[in-house]
């Protein structure tokens, strides 16, 4: 099976790049959420992506 793990400013974000990048709807996937984002102190400092990994059925 084929997967990516991709990272977006939310689980949303990184989901539609995944798809796009692989050329398949949602339907044709298995979607785990690695991490979710993260602001950081403030919005600036330690803020993080979520990433997400996205599996071909």
């Amino acid at each position: 099976m084929k997967s990516i793990e991709v990272e977006g400013r939310t689980p949303q974000e990184a989901i539609k790049i995944a798809l796009k990048k692989l050329g398949v709807s949602r339907s044709q996937v298995k979607i785990e959420v690695l991490s979710e984002e993260n602001k950081g102190l403030f919005g600036m400092k330690g803020a993080k992506q979520a990433r997400v990994k996205v599996t071909l059925k």
